[in-house]
């Protein structure tokens, strides 16, 4: 049973010939101007819709995908039907569908969705009748190697070798507990913001840019706490979007990155901006 979260090296193949894109992932690519299918799938269990290699399959908004995805096949739903673009690092290196998904995935994907119910729920009392310091944020299961990761906040370290413990017996899988940030949390449980839109970083968001004061200060903005604070509890992250830096710091978009043009809308010497 795991009890700490390791990190773990890519264990993609590389391939005779292929080049290596800037991202640092190597691997056969289609030549420069070779339009690639681009599908947009909201994985089951994610508010955000992620853009995905369609691997040349013509897919219509509501089917159902497989995706290789960091934990094994996920399931995913397709809202943005198939486009193709040409070729770029962003697009060959993204994830990919690995095919249409059956009935029968959608069965093993439904009794995995149900375990994590009932390990959260188990694991939840667990916490509370130990007394740890600790919150359930979520819990998911990877089902090719049949082990649930429990995803916690905490203000410091806990001591959850005896949680893990019961877990292990009470499931009987390999449990790994992962300690995440507030602002992970409020990604996981979306929501709305004062401005009546979703939370970004349940949306769009890749990453957390540092986020300071100081460009409240900037912006002329009312420096009470309640008005500068997002779901987290922490500086909201659209403080940043309209900042410039002294030294000419780029601002983070505050929009997803659209679908790239077909390459009839584009044209033979037109710059294709990368995909989200």
């Amino acid at each position: 049973m795991d009890q700490t979260t390791e990190p773990t090296a890519s264990s993609e193949p590389s391939t005779p010939g292929a080049g290596s894109c800037s991202c640092g992932r190597s691997g056969p690519r289609p030549p420069s101007g070779h339009p690639v299918a681009v599908v947009g799938v909201r994985l089951r269990g994610q508010v955000r819709m992620t853009q995905i290699n369609a691997q040349d399959l013509d897919l219509e908004v509501g089917e159902t995908v497989l995706v290789e995805g960091e934990r094994g096949q996920e399931l995913g739903e397709v809202v943005q039907a198939t486009t193709r673009a040409r070729r770029s690092c962003a697009i060959s290196c993204m994830k990919s569908v690995a095919r249409q998904a059956s009935a029968e995935d959608v069965a093993i994907h439904d009794a995995s969705r149900a375990l994590e119910e009932t390990a959260f729920a188990w694991c939840r009392e667990r916490i509370r009748e130990r007394n740890l310091p600790m919150r359930l944020v979520g819990v998911e299961e990877t089902i090719e190697s049949h082990k649930l990761t429990f995803q916690f906040t905490a203000e410091g370290r806990v001591d959850f070798r005896d949680l893990v413990r019961d877990l292990a017996q009470h499931l009987h899988v390999r449990i790994e507990m992962r300690q995440i940030g507030v602002r992970d949390e409020a990604a996981i449980d979306g929501g709305y913001g004062p401005c009546g839109k979703a939370l970004c970083c349940s949306t769009f968001l890749k990453g957390f840019a540092p986020i300071s004061i100081k460009m409240a200060k900037e912006q002329k903005l009312s420096l009470n706490p309640s008005k500068l604070s997002g779901m987290c509890g922490r500086l909201k992250c659209c403080l940043r979007y309209e900042y410039e830096a002294a030294g000419g710091e780029a601002p983070v978009a505050p929009e997803d990155e659209p679908l790239p043009p077909a390459p009839d809308a584009a044209g033979p010497s037109a710059t294709v901006p990368p995909p989200a």
